[in-house]
């Protein structure tokens, strides 16, 4: 009984880490980018890191992983790639440069509630009646926070790129249960992030890259201090990406994936805590109270699937 709570323990703490560094993960992010990475770029040199130390990852660990995919698979990776990783990222970090952090990550976490829809409407599952509450929780929980009855209180292009990563989200979580039924996971982020890498280097070349050697400004609350402009780049790729992918992947031999996954949904709030402490970012009451209805219902949202879905593991934070 002991080992099992142990490792249940340990489950919770891989996954609360790697939640932990994903959040971190948004606020620098930021940095990098107000030290003159434009989003798209950010979202090329990550998928590019990431995807080199992915396939470094598999020579070692897997090389069956590095086989190239084809059919079916071959399709499924390359929307999983450009829509799910690629797409996510270069949308999300659009909205983090230009809204509150934890308004970001709220937008984007709607996924689960669009994943719900598709599979009560598209695909004909059966889905529990609470998946009205809530959608009904989410959209009165966005108008509160967004306070539309004022005009939108945010920044109307970084309210639209949050709400295009939670539809690419979405994609990530659909094509990757796919995905995870063909293939091992490491294999399936060996392949969409290589793919994803693929397409932002058409979008925005890794060889356009300014001197990483210039300073970074932490801004906000560590506004007095300054890091070489690549040591954050290199934040985003290893301890941004890689680690809690691994942290969370690990998590999986522990907790049930429908577990992982709700843990992973308080990641708003601690995003919304993170740009209050860091940037000095706040909501007012009434959009507090938004936020929570909103996180209220996406957690409802992931019940509401009668058979709930295969996790891959996160990638866009």
């Amino acid at each position: 009984m002991a080992r099992g709570q142990s490792k249940v323990g340990l489950g919770y703490a891989l996954v609360v880490g790697g939640a932990c560094f994903f959040i971190v993960n948004a606020g620098v992010s930021r940095v990098v980018m107000r030290a003159g990475i434009d989003p798209a770029l950010l979202t090329t040199l990550r998928t590019t890191g990431a995807a080199l130390l992915f396939v470094a990852f598999a020579l070692v660990a897997d090389r069956s992983a590095l086989r190239v995919p084809r059919g079916r698979e071959l399709a499924l990776l390359l929307l999983l790639g450009v829509v799910g990783v690629a797409g996510v990222q270069w949308t999300y970090n659009i909205a983090i440069d230009r809204i509150p952090v934890g308004m970001a990550l709220l937008l984007e976490y709607l996924a689960p509630v669009l994943v719900v829809l598709w599979a009560r409407f598209v695909q004909k599952q059966d889905v529990r009646r609470t998946m009205w509450l809530a959608i009904a929780l989410t959209l009165a929980g966005l108008a509160l926070v967004a306070q539309i009855t004022e005009g939108l209180a945010f920044d109307g292009v970084g309210m639209l790129a949050g709400l295009g990563a939670a539809v690419c989200f979405a994609v990530y979580f659909l094509v990757g249960e796919q995905g995870v039924r063909d293939a091992d996971p490491v294999r399936v982020m060996v392949w969409a992030f290589t793919f994803a890498a693929l397409a932002m280097n058409v979008v925005s070349p890794v060889w356009t890259t300014p001197d990483l050697s210039t300073p970074a400004n932490l801004l906000g609350a560590l506004d007095a201090y300054e890091v070489p402009l690549w040591l954050a780049l290199a934040w985003v790729v290893v301890l941004g990406t890689l680690t809690p992918f691994f942290m969370e992947l690990s998590a999986l031999q522990y907790l049930p994936a429908t577990v992982v996954t709700m843990v992973a949904t308080l990641e708003p709030v601690g995003a919304a805590a993170l740009g209050w402490a860091w940037f000095g970012e706040s909501l007012n009451a009434v959009q507090v109270v938004g936020g929570l209805l909103v996180v209220a219902g996406i957690a409802l949202a992931q019940l509401s699937r009668t058979a709930p879905p295969s996790v891959v593991p996160e990638v866009a934070g």
